[in-house]
This record gives C-alpha cells, sequence and structure tokens, in this order.
C-alpha cells in the first residue's frame, strides 16, 4: 500500500523523517521519485464522537496530512450517534464511535457507503472516562460505584453526605447541594459511563446502559457534547459529571473503588481493563468489538473506560474512499498513530496485541 511503504520508509531511519518534515515545513514538493514521497490525493470526511477530537485534529489527521500534503480530511465531532447516523446514510466515509455498533444494528443496516453489511471496528482510542467536579477546596475524591449512582439519580443529594464524607475522612466537605451534570446529547461516553454504572451498581442504577439520558432522572444540568459539559462543570457550584479524561484540565477527579482499593485515572490503567477484556462473541472476523469487564477487581485497572472506535466499510462503494480510509486507520493503529494521540489527547497507546488485530482488520478494507 502507497501509505505503508511511507510508513516503512520513516521509520526505517531519523533521515527519512527529517525529509517529511522538512518538505511539510517548506511547502515544496519532494523530488519525483522520492521513496518518501505519497501520491494519495482527495478528502476524507468523517464525524462521531467528540472525546476522539483532540487525537483526531492534533494526533493523526495533523500527522497523517503531513506525510499525505495532497489530502484533506475532515473530522466533525458531532457526537457518536450523529456520527454513527451519518456514516450509515453515506455522508461520510467512517465514522467515530465510543460503542461498535450492536449487532441488531449491523443486522438492520443500511450502510449506504458499503457495498455489504459488513463494517469493520477498530478499537483505536483508548481512555479513562473521569468523573470531574468543582467544590471549593477538594482537589481528589474516593467514590465507589453505588454512590456514584446515587449521585446522578439524586438519591445523594449534599456533599457531606455520609456515603462522601466516610470514603474521603480527610476531605473538609461543605454542606452545599451536588449539581450532576449530564449530556443532552446522544453520547457514548454516557453509554460507557452508564454501562459501568448498570454493571458494577445494578441496585442503584436501574436504568441500564443507554447513551441518551433517560427522561425519568430529574435534576442537575445537561450540556452539549464533552466540552459543553466539562463547561458546565467549571462554571457551576458544586457541580459534578463524567468526560473523557483528556479534558479533565484543573477539575477535581475522583478515584473509582476497584476491589479493597481505590484507583485514579490514568492511561496504563485504562489500558489494563481493555487487555483483560475479551472480544464479543458473534462478529465478523474485523469487526473488533471488545466486551469490557466493568466488575473486575483485578490490580491496576480502571473500570470506568472509553474504547472509541474507528468504523469504516469492509467494502466501499467508492474505491477512492477505500484508499484513504485504508490508509489513514493503518495509519491510525500504527505505534507512530498512537503516540501522537497519546501525546495530544493523553490516550492509552493500544497493546501490540490488539495492534496485531486491528491491523488485520484494517488490510481487509477494498
Amino acid at each position: 500500500m502507497k501509505f505503508s511503504s511511507t510508513m516503512k520508509a520513516a521509520a526505517a531511519g531519523g533521515a527519512a523523517l527529517l525529509i517529511l518534515t522538512g518538505c511539510a515545513a517548506n511547502e515544496s514538493a519532494p523530488e519525483t521519485g522520492d521513496e518518501t514521497a505519497s501520491s494519495l490525493t482527495g478528502t476524507l470526511s468523517g464525524a462521531g464522537a467528540s472525546s476522539q477530537d483532540a487525537a483526531q485534529q492534533q494526533g493523526w489527521i495533523a500527522g497523517f496530512q503531513t506525510a499525505n500534503a495532497d489530502v484533506t480530511i475532515n473530522y466533525d465531532p458531532s457526537g457518536s450517534g450523529a456520527g454513527r447516523e451519518s456514516f450509515q446514510k453515506g455522508a461520510v466515509a467512517f465514522a467515530g464511535s465510543d460503542r461498535a455498533f450492536k449487532a441488531e444494528e449491523i443486522t438492520a443496516g443500511p450502510f449506504d457507503a458499503c457495498t455489504t453489511s459488513d463494517i469493520v471496528e477498530i478499537p483505536a482510542y483508548i481512555s479513562p472516562i473521569a468523573l470531574v467536579f468543582n467544590v471549593d477546596g477538594v482537589d481528589n475524591l474516593n467514590l465507589d460505584a453505588a454512590t456514584i449512582a446515587k449521585i446522578f439519580t439524586g438519591e445523594i443529594s449534599n456533599w457531606n453526605d455520609a456515603a462522601i464524607a466516610d470514603a474521603n475522612p480527610d476531605a473538609t466537605l461543605p454542606d452545599q447541594a451536588i449539581v450532576p451534570v449530564h449530556r443532552s446529547d446522544k453520547s457514548g461516553t454516557t453509554g460507557n459511563f452508564t454501562e459501568y454504572l448498570a454493571a458494577a451498581a445494578p441496585e442503584a442504577w436501574t436504568a441500564g446502559s443507554v447513551e441518551e439520558w433517560p427522561t425519568d432522572i430529574t435534576g442537575g444540568e445537561a450540556a452539549q457534547g464533552t466540552s459543553g459539559l466539562v463547561e458546565a462543570v467549571k462554571g457551576g457550584v458544586g457541580t459534578i459529571g463524567y468526560a473523557d479524561a483528556s479534558k479533565a484540565g484543573d477539575l477535581g477527579t475522583v478515584s473509582v473503588k476497584v476491589g479493597d482499593k481505590y484507583v485514579p485515572f490514568t492511561p496504563e490503567a485504562a489500558a489494563a481493563i481493555v487487555d483483560a477484556s475479551p472480544l464479543e462473541e458473534g462478529r465478523t472476523a474485523n469487526d473488533l468489538a471488545i466486551e469490557l469487564d466493568r466488575t473486575s477487581t483485578a490490580d491496576g485497572v480502571y473500570p470506568l473506560v472509553l474504547v472509541s472506535y474507528l468504523v469504516g466499510c469492509e467494502k466501499y462503494e467508492d474505491p477512492a474512499n477505500a484508499e484513504l480510509v485504508k490508509n489513514y486507520f493503518e495509519y491510525i493503529v500504527s505505534p507512530e498513530g498512537q503516540e501522537v494521540a497519546a501525546k495530544a489527547a493523553g490516550s492509552a497507546p493500544i497493546s501490540d496485541s490488539l495492534r496485531e488485530k486491528a491491523s488485520a482488520a484494517v488490510a481487509a478494507i477494498s
């Protein structure tokens, strides 16, 4: 593949990397016959998960376009649900989604950009979901799943509630109302958050795993998108919400109880729970949906994690889209692509074993 040879040449030595960097900086085309030159051209459009936005814009798109000067990639962080819908309608060539398509959704289809209903789903972006809060004088809290669930259902409504105070004896908790903030849009982050609550605290959270916030849970605030939720927490008083950890900034954060310990979010702890979880059964060979073990008590895992997928066709109606998607996905799952995402968004690079599966799935795109 054209980009594969570029990647291999770049990895072969620093000289090749210098050539690429120099070309980008001088905005001049490489000499004819230069092995590092890319002949890829065209525009590739994707949409979906806002959690991926920093990795997409500042990491993957920037890196890929530097090596492929005649390619333009557009990514609209419209949200997971909107991205999947746009992909199904053929409005974009690929989607970013904070959950895999459900088996029944694939069966129902349609996927207008594809020649078949077989899709490729790559778990390419792994990140903790941070519980972020804004309580004056408090930077960190320990919470278990049941307490988190009760906060978001409104059963626990004050910051000095005994359930919070008992787990945080060294914190000075105010006599202040809790204002939970949830996403107003259809969100894969909400889906992952509620899936964790449903698995780890089923008695306290009975709404199941849902991407749209349950209408029967009243109170609190609603905010659009990851950035909107974070801004609502930051601008409020006594607020708490959930967001991709790359957006936590200087807000207070929660360590989640796993077994007998409270585990803070880290990329390494997020990657650990993914590697400890199996692929879902009943999927095609190139649909790498992961069945996360949200109730794991293994040492060092952080179960409140978001696995965000790249979604594409296995066979495209438009050969130009197939070529661009294949090369772009290949870059994203490469060690280089995972490293630039980690620097841009604080995500956890996928493991070598997962990369092997992902690379095979990408190779099937045509």
